[in-house]
């Protein structure tokens, strides 16, 4: 079999690879590209009004980015058996700088929509090779540490893309988000050119267009599905009904056929270890709370609060700092303690902020949003990657190309599904608080019935944190031992 073909190429062939380069290369191009999934939310308002587009078109900047993801992610496996290391690298950045470059000199919304997708072709292939080749160059014992410096690029990357969007937005236009990126793309394409080294031997595989066409049909149909409802209005909708149906016919056919095939092409036995499974459902869960507070906050605060892209961004730099800087701190604690206790105080730590969020007002201080956006961000850096590391550690390596790509791709969607039905309940709250005030006059009740919105999209990220902490104590820590 072709991952068993990597397996032995992993196991005699490593002792030239030099492992930080490797890493640097990808933390670097990583962050970059993880950093376009927010960047565009802390600008959304400029987009919404100088675009003349409506708050649920702007939303498939992210969601279209993400949906992209989504759909590509499940064929990663197949790829990472196709193509080499550097070659995977090096296109994955071509893509990233080509979106980029079109994004920059976008004039209109659908110019821009299609560099979100060319952007995301390039996530696409940086997100499972860069988690492959970590699980085949650093030994199990040592995971936690290095998973915890990904953890930086794949939590903090997002996290700080509104506020360094909201730096540059104080000063310039949207498009110089898109400048100031294209030179560190380039930057770390040449790097990657020099230090990126090939890890594993392409076997080149079967390639089964079926199992392709299904799992596109499947996870685009529910993901475009979730974010329709948010665009249309209602989850009664024909076009959303018919997207969910079709996407779950799709995803179910797939699973089917991937099961029945002998050598499939997306590997579902992963799912046949405990521990995997669960790491699964905390990546889920961290994403939907993370993407969707990521695209309600700076949009409370813009609008709700009246502040400025330069102030909104500076309220959510400290969150995003700290969680950079815990990342690879978790990381240390997971190899000494496990993932058990780090996951289920993090989720309860999570389980507060958003009761806090909750609870916002036209009143809250801008120090209450900053201490709950920081509790989110510490509690979230406890879950993910202690989570995904113990599950990951758990499969043979014959499953790790399986396992990275499965995991991304839940992890993709999961955020476009938590960011569109916050979108979708944000937007349904508005309406509903507008459709019964008696003053509709009062330039006091738009603010009221946003404020009131968001109110109603955190206790959807309350529900999604609940159910990870009822989870979370069936977490046991997987036994992995030192390697000749």
């Amino acid at each position: 079999m072709a991952s068993e073909s990597q397996v032995t190429a992993s196991e005699s062939g490593l002792d030239h690879i030099k492992v930080t380069p490797v890493i640097i290369s990808f933390v670097v191009a990583g962050f970059i590209g993880l950093f376009s999934e927010t960047a565009l939310n802390m600008a959304l308002s400029h987009l919404i009004h100088s675009l003349g587009i409506h708050e649920t078109t702007a939303q498939w900047l992210t969601t279209g980015y993400l949906l992209t993801l989504g759909i590509l992610v499940p064929v990663s496996g197949i790829i990472l058996q196709w193509f080499t290391t550097r070659q995977l690298f090096i296109t994955s950045l071509i893509f990233s700088i080509i979106g980029t470059f079109i994004a920059a000199i976008a004039p209109a919304f659908s110019v821009l929509m299609i560099a979100r997708v060319v952007q995301a072709l390039g996530t696409a292939l940086l997100l499972p090779l860069m988690f492959n080749t970590i699980l085949f160059i650093v030994p199990p014992y040592k995971r936690g540490k290095i998973m915890g410096i990904i953890g930086l690029v794949i939590m903090f990357a997002p996290a700080v893309g509104p506020t360094l969007s909201g730096l540059i937005l104080k000063n310039l236009t949207w498009h110089w988000i898109f400048w100031i990126s294209l030179p560190l793309l380039v930057m770390a394409l040449i790097f990657g050119l020099f230090f990126m080294q090939n890890v594993t031997t392409p076997t080149k595989p079967k390639i089964d267009l079926i199992s392709i066409v299904l799992s596109s049909i499947g996870f685009g149909g529910i993901v475009y599905g979730f974010s329709s409802a948010g665009e249309s209005g209602g989850w009664s909708s024909t076009p959303v009904i018919i997207a969910l149906v079709v996407g779950a016919i799709g995803l179910l056919l797939f699973v089917t056929r991937q099961l029945n095939m002998e050598k499939p092409m997306l590997n579902l036995k992963a799912f046949r270890y405990p521990m995997f499974s669960l790491g699964v459902l905390m990546v889920i869960v961290s994403m939907m709370v993370i993407l969707s507070s990521m695209i309600l906050l700076p949009l409370y605060l813009q609008t709700s609060l009246a502040l400025s892209t330069f102030a909104a961004g500076l309220l959510l730099l400290p969150g995003g700092v700290i969680n950079g800087l815990l990342s690879p701190v978790m990381g240390s604690l997971f190899d000494k303690f496990g993932p058990k206790w780090l996951v289920i105080s993090g989720l309860v730590i999570t389980l507060g902020s958003m009761l806090g969020f909750s609870r916002i007002t036209l009143d809250t201080t801008s120090g209450k949003i900053v201490i709950l956006h920081i509790l989110m961000m510490v509690g979230v850096s406890m879950v993910m990657m202690p989570a995904q590391t113990n599950g990951l550690n758990q499969l043979p390596k014959e499953l790790y190309p399986d396992g990275t790509a499965i995991m991304n791709t839940l992890q993709q969607v999961a955020g476009a599904i938590g960011t569109a039905v916050a979108i979708s309940i944000l937007s349904s709250g508005v309406q509903r608080y507008m459709e019964t005030t008696d003053d509709k006059t009062n330039p006091l009740n738009p603010l009221l019935a946003f404020t009131e919105g968001v109110q109603q999209a955190f206790l959807f990220a309350i529900i999604i944190t609940i159910v990870g902490l009822i989870i979370s104590f069936f977490i046991k820590r997987v036994k992995v031992y030192r390697e000749a």
